[in-house]
């Protein structure tokens, strides 16, 4: 469920900010475990190849990545090379990624909220869900509206 406010909880593991907004660290950080924090610019995400290479970087994606799409989501649901138990991956300015190239940007977004996914488990009895992998997209007001619709297409399905 999206809630409209600075901070937006889109599900356990993705979150929208706004700049200034404060991070939900609460529902963030573990109480526990080592916890590896990437943050990248969606101003430096202008194509794929640059988008790749941001992630690349943050992430330390192995050698073998191989610069597509398939690729790209099998390493965010891996990252079993960065030995920590928690992962956080903050994207600001995420309204610039891929902005001229609607087809990826729909990949990116797809790839990020799959992996979110893959990586959240349900904790019993509680049935509280849990992540491993926790996304935060930084973005410009404007543009929050039309990013929550954006995801909100991945939640219907």
């Amino acid at each position: 469920m999206i809630e409209e406010s600075d901070a937006i909880h889109v599900t356990p593991w993705l979150h929208i900010i706004t700049p200034g907004a404060g991070v939900p660290l609460g529902e963030l950080l573990p109480r526990s475990g080592s916890v590896y924090v990437a943050y990248m610019d969606g101003r430096e995400m202008t194509d794929e190849v640059s988008t790749f290479q941001e992630f690349r970087e943050a992430l330390k994606f192995p050698e073998y990545f191989g610069w597509n799409w398939n690729a790209f989501y099998d390493c965010l649901r891996d990252l079993q090379w960065l030995s920590s138990d928690h992962h956080v991956l903050i994207i600001e300015s995420v309204e610039h990624a891929l902005s001229e190239d609607e087809i990826a940007r729909k990949e990116l977004l797809a790839s990020l909220w799959r992996a979110g996914r893959r990586w959240s488990y349900v904790k019993r009895p509680e049935g509280v869900t849990l992540s491993r992998l926790s996304i935060v997209l930084s973005s410009d007001k404007d543009a929050v509206p039309s990013l929550s619709h954006s995801l909100q297409e991945f939640a219907d399905h």
